[in-house]
């Protein structure tokens, strides 16, 4: 496990709704301050002098109880026991901290030297921070969670109306074999930032636990299917860009893009393999065919390569006649009549929402 998807495991497990996080509130409701180790093994075993074993149930209360005791209490990574209690810990005093108090710096120097989130509430600032590895999270209050992630919420449903306006250009530019590579990068532009809105609200969710459901719904109703969206629009004019880029190394290269980058319409294009000199985002592209094919309802993705293999572009499937998508293997009768009539739908619909 990476130590990001450890820090994200970590959130969920002291998120609201959780036992832990309630023995958590019960320490801060009572002004006490406590180190909590998540996880048990030789190397605490190493650094952990005095206290008493206890190996008994977890609950709120128990942990609440024993961190009115000095010391630390140990946990097993599933936060399902109580395995030490009152222990001191005594981490390599060679590991670097940022830290200022004695429990505060004992558990990031407990946390990098074990690999184990530690969990340290502290009783004067009342507040209580997660460390995993050399990360260092302040857990706030939902309210302050929530307020920001409704914020997220507001600037996501702009940038989702941004995002369908010009998908709909692209559709209907593609129909009249009209597009260019910088119709082609506004549209992988804005799918990126829906996307990394996406991410920061769903830390938010991950944050919030069961205070989160409601912010999870409205995120998963606006962001359904758009991390196909930017595969299948790549997939369309990966011919058009660098042989070399393959669609997954496309995607990476958008992701590394900083936020400056990623408004710059040329760093976008040239990051997915677009030639960007001179006029270059002028230039025509033509797609062949995978986003609008995946818009015809009930037609399998295997079913749409062969139709893309056997015609190579979207204008030759546009001009196709029920016989010749017929030729395409896995395609009967029934088939060919609904890609033909599906995609006569999709160009009668792009065309009249850009003109009218």
């Amino acid at each position: 496990m990476t130590q990001e998807e450890l820090l994200r495991a970590s959130l969920a497990a002291v998120a609201p709704g959780t036992e832990l996080r309630d023995g958590l509130e019960r320490i801060l409701r009572g002004r006490t301050g406590a180190l909590i180790v998540s996880g048990h093994d030789k190397v605490v075993d190493k650094i952990a002098t005095g206290g008493f074993p206890l190996d008994i149930e977890f609950s709120a209360t128990r942990l609440r109880e024993l961190c009115k005791m000095d010391g630390a209490v140990i946990l097993d990574r599933e936060h399902t026991r109580i395995l030490r209690a009152a222990t001191q810990l005594v981490p390599d005093a060679s590991i670097e901290t940022s830290e200022s108090g004695t429990r505060h710096r004992t558990a990031e120097r407990v946390a990098k030297q074990t690999g184990f989130p530690v969990i340290s509430v502290s009783q004067s600032m009342h507040i209580i921070a997660l460390y995993v590895g050399d990360r260092r999270v302040v857990l706030e209050d939902s309210g302050d969670i929530l307020a920001r992630a409704n914020q997220a919420l507001a600037t996501l449903e702009r940038y989702k109306q941004r995002l369908d306006e010009v998908a709909s250009t692209l559709s209907a530019l593609e129909i009249e074999d009209l597009v260019t590579v910088r119709d082609v990068t506004s549209v992988l532009q804005r799918l990126e930032m829906v996307g990394r809105i996406h991410e920061e609200i769903a830390d938010y969710v991950l944050q919030l636990g069961v205070d989160g459901r409601l912010l999870s719904l409205q995120l998963e109703e606006l962001t359904a299917g758009l991390s196909d969206d930017l595969s299948l629009v790549l997939r369309d004019y990966h011919n058009e860009a660098r042989q070399s880029t393959t669609v997954e190394e496309a995607i990476e290269a958008l992701t590394a893009l900083d936020s400056v980058e990623l408004l710059d319409l040329s760093s976008v294009a040239r990051a997915v393999g677009f030639p960007v000199s001179g006029d270059a985002l002028d230039s025509s592209v033509s797609p062949i065919g995978h986003r609008l094919l995946s818009k015809i309802p009930r037609l399998p993705g295997a079913i749409i390569d062969r139709l893309v293999d056997h015609f190579g572009s979207l204008q030759r499937l546009l001009s196709a006649t029920v016989d010749e998508l017929m030729e395409v293997e896995g395609v009967g009768e029934g088939r060919a009549r609904a890609v033909r009539d599906g995609l006569s739908r999709l160009a009668d619909s792009s065309i009249l929402d850009r003109y009218v």
